[in-house]
Formats: structure tokens, C-alpha cells, sequence
């Protein structure tokens, strides 16, 4: 990686690092330390993501329009703001005004990170750019939720204002690293639209291919990430008898599967078809579906429900190990030049309403549905694996798989023989 590449991975893994501290203990928090109730609570998770579904159709246009160094200045402020204010909010209109600043920052940060690695890297580097991003990402929450996990005190409010105070400082430490960045000269120039931001909407719409590879990023996000803390966790305590530890560790190794496959897998991915990758993603959630229906409609030990439970985010880990160096670059690259912006908003925005649509469905189903539950996201991961190699037959071989650019070259530069010795 360059000296760009380096300090933009270094401050989007202590950025994640910073909300590792707080993510797992925002619900109780807001419905046991500030004792608001649990309806407060989810008031105040809805509001966090509702912020981020307002701003999200403007930051590619602004992405475009200023490049992603200064929208991801403000954004880091404005998540630094958000933090502290959430941690000094004692009365349920305070957080949520503070959750809902909060979400509007953190929502801006992930599509500009994702323009200046674009930026920094070539349609070759790009895959393992975003793989190590990824990466650094899960290593970060998971140090910073369990460096938080021992800093915390659910009898001292005061703890929690220390736990959202590293997460502002860590959004400014960010905000410092990116401000180091040197981006690449010729591509600030294609960051403006030719023309304007007028009708770039639209234009993003007349690209089927990019079309559909936003529906299948929602459900993708939707059968997988969407159930994590909601309807798979309801559905493990419910169905299978799964405790409040056993989650724990159920997360902990679909963390550890993410940071121990992500390197091993990434050889394997980069020499095959993006849309072949994702399909094969999709089978093996339909497993991990499998292997959770097992662990609570099965007859087997409560040792066996549970090695089946942790198995399943344990293949989800391996699935988004295999997803990170695929569909990031890929949406880079159905991006026209001055709207890589634009384009990663608009998957950005894609992800955050299948993230808020998930949970509202499959939290009901996993809790009181078991069978309908296994059932319906079992054929969601068919779904992806039927949408993937459909959205294949939409994109050009370069696209699809980038490896083959440097055969192309190497083909071309065999010589020809010689008219004469015809």
C-alpha cells in the first residue's frame, strides 16, 4: 500500500475502533443506566438509523461535487458531536437528538472512506484494499468492545460518558489522520460530474447492472447482517435454549472467522468471478440457515444446539470474508468516472434500509416462528445465489473478474506469426 492508502486504512480502523466501546452496550444504557425504558431505547436505535437514511441521498452528490476528503471531515465532527452528546443525555429527547447526530456522522463516514480508497487504489489493488479495510474494521469492534466491556459500570452513568468520549476522540483522530492524506492528483479532477450533479440519479438507474446489484446487496444485508442482534439471536434463546453468554460467543467467533478467513480466502477470491463468488456466498449461508434450524427444531443435545448455534455465525463470518473484497470493488467499478461518490451512497443507502427493514421482520419470526423463521432466510440465501449469477450475465468480463485484465495483456503481447510463414 502507499504512504494515501496506509493512513486512510490506519484512521478508518481506529474509527472503528472508537464505536466498538459503545455499540454493544447502547441499548442498555439508554433503558437501564438512564433508565428510559426499553421503548426509549428502541426509539433511540430508530433514530439512529432513520438520520442516516435522510442523509445518505445527499453525500454522494457531495462526495462528487468536493471529493471525500472534506464530507468526511464534517462527517467526523459531526459524529464526534453525536458521541459526546449521547453520553451526556439524561431525558429521552436528548438522546435521541444526540443518536440521530450520531447516525447522520457515522452514516457519511462509510461511502467517503470508500471513495478515498477507490481513489487511492487501481482496479488491480482494489480487492485486497477493501479486504484489508474490512479487516481492520471487525479487528477494531472487537478490541474496542472488549477493551469497553472492562471499562464499563452499569452503576456509574459516569463510565459510559468515558466510553463515548474515546469513541468522539477516536472519530477526531480520524479526522486528523485523513487531513495527512495526499490524494492522488489525477483523480481529484474526475471527481467532479461533467456537468453538474443533474440527473446523475437517474443515471445511476439506467445502469441495470448496478441495479440489480443493489437489490442484491439488500438482501444480502437484509438475510444476514439484518438478523445478527435481532431475529437469529431471539430465534437461538427461544428455539434452541441459547443463553446471554453463548451469544457472546456466537459473535465472537463469527468475529474470529472474519480474521482468521479473510487473507486465506482472498487468493481464492481474486482469481475467480465476482458473481460466481457471491452465489457461492449464498450457499453457504443456506448452510449456516441449516445448521440453526438444526440447533432449534432438531432433537439433539443442548451441546449439540449450541455447537450447531455458534457454527452458524461462524460460516456467516466465513460468507462476509468472502463479500468484502467482492462487492465494494465491484460497485467502484460500475461507477463513470466523478460519481464512485454517488455510487457508493447509493449501496450505502441500500445496506442501511435493508438493516432497518431486517431486524423489524425477522426479530417477530426468529422469537415466535421458529420454523416459518429457518424457512424464509433459507430461501433468501438461495436468492442470492440465483441473483448473483443473473447480475453476472450483466457485467462485462473485466467487471466480473479483474484477474483476467493481466492474462488479456499477456496474450496480446505474444507475437503473431508472421504472414509468411502462413
Amino acid at each position: 500500500m502507499g504512504a494515501a492508502m496506509r493512513r486512510v486504512q490506519i484512521g478508518s480502523a481506529l474509527s472503528s475502533f472508537g464505536v466498538g466501546f459503545t455499540v454493544p452496550f447502547l441499548y442498555v444504557y439508554v433503558a437501564e443506566v438512564r433508565d428510559l425504558g426499553a421503548s426509549a431505547a428502541g426509539i433511540v436505535l430508530a433514530a439512529f438509523a432513520m438520520a442516516a437514511l435522510v442523509v445518505l441521498p445527499f453525500t454522494g452528490r457531495a462526495i462528487d461535487r468536493r471529493g471525500p476528503m472534506p464530507v468526511l471531515l464534517t462527517a467526523s465532527g459531526v459524529a464526534a458531536v453525536g458521541a459526546v452528546g449521547l453520553g451526556l443525555a439524561s431525558t429521552e429527547p436528548a438522546a435521541i437528538a444526540a443518536a440521530a447526530v450520531l447516525g447522520a456522522g457515522t452514516a457519511v463516514l462509510q461511502p467517503a472512506l470508500a471513495t478515498m480508497i477507490v481513489w487511492c487504489s487501481t482496479q488491480e489493488t482494489r480487492t485486497r484494499a477493501f479486504a484489508m479495510q474490512f479487516f481492520l474494521q471487525n479487528l477494531g469492534l472487537g478490541i474496542g468492545g472488549l477493551i469497553g466491556g472492562q471499562i464499563v459500570d452499569e452503576t456509574r452513568p459516569e463510565s459510559f460518558l468515558r466510553l463515548f468520549g474515546i469513541e468522539a476522540v477516536m472519530f477526531l483522530v480520524l479526522a486528523a489522520i485523513v487531513l495527512t492524506v495526499r490524494m492522488p492528483k489525477a483523480t481529484i479532477g474526475e471527481a467532479v460530474p461533467k456537468g453538474g450533479g443533474k440527473g446523475g440519479m437517474r443515471a445511476l438507474l439506467g445502469n441495470r447492472a448496478m441495479v440489480q446489484l443493489c437489490g442484491l446487496g439488500f438482501v444480502l444485508f437484509f438475510a444476514c447482517y439484518g438478523q445478527f442482534e435481532s431475529g437469529l439471536s431471539a430465534y437461538g434463546v427461544e428455539a434452541a435454549g441459547i443463553s446471554a453468554s453463548t451469544l457472546g460467543i456466537a459473535l465472537a467467533a463469527n468475529t474470529a472467522m472474519i480474521v482468521v478467513a479473510q487473507f486465506a480466502v482472498l487468493k481464492f477470491v481474486e482469481r475467480r468471478k465476482r458473481s460466481r463468488v457471491i452465489a457461492a456466498v449464498g450457499l453457504i449461508w443456506a448452510v449456516a440457515w441449516l445448521a440453526a434450524g438444526y440447533a432449534g427444531l432438531g432433537h439433539g443435545s443442548q451441546a449439540m444446539a449450541t455447537a450447531a448455534f455458534i457454527s452458524t455465525y461462524a460460516l456467516f463470518g466465513l460468507g462476509e470474508s468472502m463479500l468484502s473484497p467482492t462487492v465494494a470493488p465491484l460497485v467502484a467499478d460500475l461507477a463513470p468516472a466523478g460519481m464512485v461518490g454517488s455510487y457508493n451512497s447509493a449501496f450505502a443507502l441500500v445496506k442501511q434500509l435493508a438493516l432497518a427493514v431486517g431486524p423489524a421482520v425477522g426479530g417477530p419470526m426468529g422469537a415466535a416462528l421458529h420454523g416459518p423463521y429457518i424457512v424464509t432466510f433459507l430461501l433468501f440465501s438461495l436468492g442470492i445465489t440465483f441473483l448473483a449469477l443473473r447480475l453476472g450475465k450483466r457485467l462485462t468480463p473485466l467487471q466480473d473478474q479483474p484477474s483476467s485484465a493481466g492474462s488479456r495483456v499477456v496474450m496480446r503481447s505474444t507475437p503473431e506469426p508472421a504472414a509468411a510463414d502462413a
